[in-house]
Formats: C-alpha cells, structure tokens, sequence
C-alpha cells in the first residue's frame, strides 16, 4: 500500500513552494492566485536509513523504499463550492487521498499578495474548512436522494439515509466530520467525505517563527484536536538543493531535527496507524507499509494476495539484531531469527521472508 496525501489551502500560501521543495518537482509557483491550474501528482520516497544498511549487508545495489504520493490541487477561495476560483473543480482528485494537509500561511510579505489582503490563520483556516463541509454536504445531498427512494423498501437503505441525515446536520452546524464524536458508519466510507479524513495543518512561517515558541503555541491552537507543524516553505526550497549534511547543518541552526517532508510522512503514519517493514536479499531490499496491528499474512497479502492466502509462516528477525549480527546466518546461529505463525502481529523493525504455497 502507498500512501497518499492531499494538499489543500487558499491561493498564495506556499502550497505550490512546499510542493516543490518536498517532491524536488518544479511547477510554477507564482505571486497571484491560482497559479496551480492542474493538479499535481508528485511521488517521494520515504527516507529510511535501514534500506542502505541492509543492501550493503546483502551485498544488493536495488533499494525500493515505501512512497507517498502528494497531490497539490489549486488554491480554494470563498465560495469554491458554488464555483468561485479553481480549486472545487479538483477536489475530486483528493478524495480518495488518506490524508489531508493544510497549509496555513503565517508569515507576512509585502511581496506575496494575500488573497485576502491580510494574514490571518484563524479567518483562513475557517475559510477552508467551509469549503469542505460545503463540498461534503453537497456529496451526502446527492446520496440522499437515492437513499430516501431505496429507504422505502429496504431497511439498511433507511439506516443509511437517518445516519447520513444526522452527518448532514452537524455539517451545517460547522462540526467537521472528524471532529464528530459520533461512530461513522462503514456505509459513508464509498463517499470519501473530505471532512472525515485526518487532517495535518502545516503552517508555513518565516525563519524568525520558526524558534519562537510563544507564536508556535498560539498557531498550535487553531489546529484545534489536529497534528500541527511548522515549516518555513522558502527554507525548505533552500536546503533541497544543498547536499544532505549541508541540508541539515541549516535545519540545526533552527533547531529543526528533520526536513518538513519527514516531519510530514512521520505524521502521517502516525495519525493513519501505519508502520513499515522490510524484506531483504541479494536481488533487493525493501519497505513495505502496512497498517499497525497486521497479522504476518496480511502483511504478506501486501505483496501479493496469493502470499496471504496460501500463507504458512514468516521468518522473522529485528532489523537491530541482524545488523548486529553482521549476516543472516551469524543471527541464526545466535538465535536471533525465528519462525512465526498466522497469528504474529508484525512490528515496525522487522525484517522477513515469507513462506507460502500457492
């Protein structure tokens, strides 16, 4: 499985710098809105330290790590549910995204036009927010109209209509899906509700934000029960073209641990409940993400169902234990590697070979 990540945000706010700085892509980032007219694919390996460790232990030179995808689509504006601006007219290609980001500009700049004509987080944030709940609100209309005629004679049809009603009415009352305390039901998860999926806000700030703490935590508060990040888009763009010791030497000096796109994946997979693992040889070493709690045969059906379903048992050591080691065979002669079955629950830093019969 690879993850995918929306970008949403009003116009001139970085979404298109970020999108550049983070993918290594070079669409046009321009000073007026809608510079983003078509929406932009970009796909970024997951950096992950443990895949050149174990190539060079198994002597391999092929490396496939995970990936996420972004997609960057045009800035919304006041009214994009009723056609003002570009961006309504892709929020269909986010939908099926598992993740959203939202960026949040919270820098000021004579030199970059604010749609609004002033910086405010806050009046921002509410903007698009609105315009997904519009634009949800808008998707379960169209389902209710099948459903109130289906509702007459089946009852699961009448269930999904009085759930999706009640989903409708806190939507008009500003109440984000996924801020909704209520269980939403599996018959909602086809409409893909852009106000159901969980959401980062990355707040795009100047290099001077960045070690403020004081300004972080009154930012952080608008994000309300979301994940919070700060990045600065322009240092971002600055480090891309740095070599990596460069890179992070920069970030240090802002007290910055990792790049904004590690910030973001280790986000992600942490509000989304995924974890990675990894297969190795000398034909290829590799990440895999799969979702926290996988049993040994649904990580295998990751590679090929036929894995899962002809599954009879995984060989499993901890990727610590066999660098340690030095090679597989000095880890099985320590008793390092062991043999799991179909109820082993897979953790993030195994390493394993799959044996199954199809």
């Amino acid at each position: 499985m690879s993850l995918s990540i929306g970008i949403v945000g009003l116009p001139n706010v970085g979404k298109s710098t970020l999108f550049n700085a983070l993918t290594h892509n070079d669409i046009l980032a321009a000073n007026y809105p809608f510079a983003t007219i078509e929406p932009n694919t970009g796909i970024v390996p997951v950096p992950d330290e443990r895949l050149e460790a174990l190539a060079k232990l198994y002597s391999t030179e092929k490396i496939i790590p995970a990936t996420v995808t972004f997609v960057d689509i045009a800035g919304l504006v006041a009214g994009a549910s009723k056609g003002e601006g570009l961006g309504n007219k892709f929020l269909a290609n986010i939908r099926q995204c598992d993740a959203i980001v939202h960026i949040v500009r919270a820098f000021e700049s004579g030199d970059i036009v604010h749609i609004e004509n002033s910086v405010d987080p806050k009046r921002d944030i509410e903007t698009i927010n609105t315009e997904l709940m519009l634009a949800d609100i808008e998707t379960i209309d169209n389902r209710l109209t099948r459903l109130t005629k289906e509702s007459k004679s089946d009852p699961k049809a009448k269930l999904a209509l009085d759930h999706l009603t009640e989903l409708k009415h806190d939507l008009e009352s500003g109440i984000l899906i996924n801020q909704n305390k209520k269980v939403i039901q599996g018959y909602t998860s086809d409409l893909h509700l852009l106000t159901a999926k969980p959401v980062i806000y990355v707040f795009n700030v100047n290099e001077e934000t960045l070690i403020n703490e004081e300004k972080k935590r009154e930012l952080r508060a608008l994000a309300t029960e979301s994940h919070a990040l700060f990045i600065c888009a322009k240092l971002e763009d600055e480090i891309k073209g740095l070599n990596p010791t460069d890179a992070m030497e920069l970030l240090a000096s802002y007290d910055i641990p990792e790049p904004g796109l590690v910030q973001m994946i280790h986000t992600a997979y942490d509000i989304l409940g995924l974890q990675s693992y990894l297969t190795a040889g000398p034909k290829e070493v590799r990440a895999w993400t799969i979702h926290k709690g996988y049993t040994a045969p649904q990580a295998a059906g990751v590679i090929h169902t036929d894995f899962e379903r002809g599954f009879i048992a995984a060989q499993v050591v901890d990727y610590y234990d066999l660098i340690s080691a030095g090679s597989e065979s000095a880890a099985r002669a320590a008793g390092k590697m062991r043999t799991e079955g179909k109820d082993y629950v897979m953790q993030p830093d195994d390493v394993v070979e799959f044996r199954f019969n199809v």
